[in-house]
């Protein structure tokens, strides 16, 4: 059953297009990823399906009776009720069923109507009725879905009383997404819902999208979530759209194929049209040869010319060096408690790098692992025991939240400050490979989106030539080409890495080693990610 279609759909913003000629059609049971860059319009595109935004032309068509949710970017639940009560307002429809139940029953136990056969017969089957109905819509089950839809979303341990008022912005996102998916639209809408999802939870949700009813339209950076969830890929580039089957890896895979394809049937064609002109030019002139160097004229200029097969769009282009080498052991922890303000949040830390080591820092949100990263680079105290770096050991720090970067210089004096004797040509040349070119230079860096903060965060990083690399989910905000520059940049990093990721296939590619960080204790893995999986396969189940 289709479900939506869209058909030359056109977006402007002022004047500005955004989208051109867009065509995409929902299927019930479709699970589609909308990829592209940043800013290539998947967000708009969202928005538009959802009802939020209009469109300039084109036709958008949608059965009346097909309903739609939609969760955006870091959308967080504000409410002044409980966290059960708000999640009971999804069902107010069969909350309200229930207490017309509870009523008959009341009825029927009245002597008058108890008494007599008729209006007790009369009231009988409207109960009945109206009990079958209660449990064809779930009533008997929408209790037990909160509570899977909680302790998915690893609200098991909290005292479901609690105001939601009282939760940090992660947890509120996570409620919001927990809200949409216990209202099981026709179709469900999830710009990064894998945002503030640690690697449990979003185990658990790829587990329920693969069972849901309706259909799935997602944006998402986590190529590893879409690689288990999705079964079709619309790529959006250059303001147009282009179907895939398959996940995302398929995706790639035939996106190459194609480009591949196409160049060849583009430079076999410019080669048969390079012989026919070359025939004419040599033969229009002679007596003997003139018809068939009109002939082949006629067939030149009747050919349907290919147009040459545009590969991907500029992607960003860096490596990290480091100014000197450090010595073998980089980092000894023992014994460490970390928290904030003399409240633990880990304890019984004990870890040991050494030089050319990449080791991935995993474990539930709350447990304490960016804690961990800011109290190595001094930015909170320790509470308990000590670490030391080694000889040598130079830091480089990646925050997750741009902490750093909320003056309003511009992004060319954002790193020209700090290096002055170095040429403005040299600091336009870095900032160009990280995607800053012509007037963005001049932007100032306060108004810059996440996916800009993070480029010119990693910019400024790789400046310093740190030979130790501390990072705090590096590819939040990176779109996947800026994701694949920036892993390969890091795996020929010749110094170490210690980092923080929700991103499976990042830490797989990356990570040499991972650590699980628990409220008390600390457990290593000699492998990466997938290795780690496996060692853990009955407690992730």
């Amino acid at each position: 059953m289709i479900l939506l279609q869209i058909n030359q759909l056109t977006k402007y913003y002022g004047a500005e297009l955004i989208l051109s000629n867009m065509k995409l059609e929902v299927q019930n049971r479709d699970r589609i990823a909308l990829v592209g860059r940043n800013g290539a319009g998947k967000s708009t595109l969202l928005k538009i399906i959802a009802g939020q935004l209009s469109y300039d032309s084109g036709e958008m068509i949608r059965p009346k009776d097909v309903s739609i949710g939609y969760l955006a970017q870091d959308t967080g639940l504000e409410s002044s009720l409980s966290i059960w009560d708000e999640m009971l307002t999804v069902f107010a429809g069969l909350l309200a069923q229930e207490k017309e139940l509870r009523r008959l029953e009341e009825k029927m136990a009245k002597p008058d109507i108890f008494q007599n056969d008729v209006l007790y017969q009369k009231v009988l089957k409207e109960y009945d009725e109206r009990q079958v109905a209660f449990k064809d819509q779930g009533g008997y089950q929408f209790e037990a879905d909160i509570r899977s839809v909680l302790h998915g979303l690893q609200f098991a341990d909290y005292d479901v009383s609690t105001p939601i008022s009282a939760l940090s912005g992660g947890q509120k996102t996570r409620l919001a997404l927990g809200k949409l998916l216990l209202k099981k639209p026709d179709i469900l809408i999830l710009d990064e819902p894998t945002n503030h999802l640690d690697i449990d939870t979003l185990s658990w949700l790829e587990q329920y999208l693969q069972g849901y009813h309706g259909a799935v339209l997602i944006v998402s950076h986590d190529r590893y979530f879409l690689d288990k969830v999705v079964n079709q890929v619309y790529e959006i580039s250059r303001n147009t759209s282009k179907k895939f089957y398959g996940n995302y890896s398929a995706y790639l895979m035939k996106k190459a194929e194609d480009f591949e394809r196409e160049m060849k049937q583009y430079e076999k064609q410019q080669g048969e049209m390079e012989k026919l002109r070359d025939f004419v030019q040599k033969n229009i002139t002679r007596a003997s040869t003139t018809k068939r160097a009109q002939s082949r004229r006629k067939q030149l200029e009747k050919m349907e010319v290919l147009d040459r097969p545009q590969g991907d769009e500029k992607s960003a282009s860096f490596s990290f060096e480091i100014e000197r080498q450090s010595g073998n052991e980089v980092l000894n922890i023992t014994d460490l408690a970390i928290g904030y303000d003399q409240e633990k949040v880990s304890n019984n830390i004990t870890m040991r790098m050494t030089k050319g080591e990449s080791i991935a820092l995993v474990g539930p949100n709350g447990v304490g692992k960016s804690t961990l990263l800011k109290t190595i680079i001094g930015k909170l105290p320790s509470l308990k025991g000590a670490f030391r770096f080694g000889t040598n050991v130079q830091v480089s720090y990646y925050d997750q939240e741009q902490a750093d970067l909320k003056s309003n210089k511009r992004v060319l004096n954002e790193l020209w400050d700090e290096y002055p004797l170095k040429p403005e040509k040299e600091i336009r040349t870095i900032l160009g490979n990280f995607l800053f070119s012509g007037d963005d230079v001049l932007k100032t860096v306060s108004t810059l989106s996440g996916g800009e903060k993070a480029r010119l965060a990693l910019a400024k990083m790789m400046m310093e030539k740190g030979n130790l690399l501390i990072l705090d989910e590096p590819t939040n905000h990176l779109d996947l080409d800026s994701k694949i520059v920036l892993e390969n940049a890091l795996i020929d990093y010749p110094g170490t890495i210690l980092f923080v990721s929700h991103d499976r296939y990042f830490i797989n590619r990356i990570a040499t080693k991972v650590i699980e960080l628990s409220k008390d204790s600390s457990e290593v893995f000699l492998g990466d990610y997938d290795y780690y999986l496996e060692k853990n396969k009955n407690r992730l189940k």
